[in-house]
């Protein structure tokens, strides 16, 4: 199972990190260092604009394969901005996505709106590594982790001045991440364990998420249509990767997916 390796690896890798670099010393460098300031994540998946779309930075996927190899971040994430994007999502798992934590610091560089860091994060030394890379919001999956840690995380994180996407695929999930006083919530038409994608999913979910909790929709989106069908169930944003990564024309496709018109920018 695709998960399960995915974790195991994260475990080994996090092993050799902490010993480079341990923890004690991590939260010695994030009290240290000030953070620059901090853009809310939050602010951008409520906001009004027309359709609050996340678009994603994923060179790979344990699904698709290689999706881009001409994968450069710094050009993609600047056409996103302009394009219209609300936040943009950098994977940072390197083994199944190839991607870099790095991607973070350089991406903020020339970018103004929020990040969001997209990995498997699993102890609170992923955390802390995040506030160091300047995200301004990270990804907890629901599925891989107690009520308790979720609870542990999000305070930690907003502790830090970050946010937290958590993303959910059942109700049992969906529950836990209520408990744990998520304030966004993603339903992600994705199947972790078996990679299939469900359309459906999110429809029959979304209603059963708390008034008062940001909605964001994560997985298989690729038309204007399918956007406004999820905001008129009560959406607030959208995280799409795929389809613009593998776009000729990234910020055509993404004010296509925005419903602007017009000519090409890339």
């Amino acid at each position: 199972m695709i998960l399960n390796d995915i974790l195991l690896q994260k475990r080994k890798d996090l092993e050799e990190f902490k010993q480079r670099l341990p923890i004690s010393r991590l939260q010695r460098i994030v009290e240290s260092t000030p953070r620059t300031r901090s853009r809310s994540f939050v602010a951008a998946v409520t906001g009004t604009r027309h359709l609050n779309v996340i678009a994603e930075l994923k060179k790979a996927s344990p699904s698709h394969g290689v999706i881009r190899e001409d994968f450069q971040p710094l050009r993609i994430a600047s056409l996103y901005e302009y394009a219209g994007a609300c936040a943009i999502s950098i994977l940072t798992e390197s083994h199944f996505f190839k991607g870099r934590p790095s991607y973070l610091k350089t991406v903020r560089q020339v970018t103004t709106i929020p990040l969001l860091r997209k990995d498997f994060i699993i102890e609170k030394y992923q955390i802390y590594e995040t506030a160091i890379l300047e995200a301004d919001a990270f990804l907890l999956i629901a599925s891989i982790l107690s009520e308790n840690e979720l609870k542990e995380f999000l305070e930690l994180g907003r502790s830090l001045g970050m946010d937290a996407l958590v993303e959910i695929h059942t109700e049992y999930d969906m529950k836990k991440a209520v408990n744990a006083g998520a304030r966004i919530i993603g339903i992600n038409n994705r199947n972790l364990k078996t990679l299939t994608v469900d359309p459906n999913l999110a429809t029959n979910m979304i209603s059963r998420i708390p008034k008062g909790i940001a909605v964001v929709i994560e997985s298989g989106l690729s038309s204007y249509d399918e956007l406004m069908m999820y905001k008129s169930l009560g959406a607030s944003a959208f995280l799409v990767g795929t389809s613009l990564i593998r776009s000729p024309d990234i910020a055509q496709s993404l004010q296509r997916l925005l419903g602007k018109k017009g000519p090409g920018l890339s």
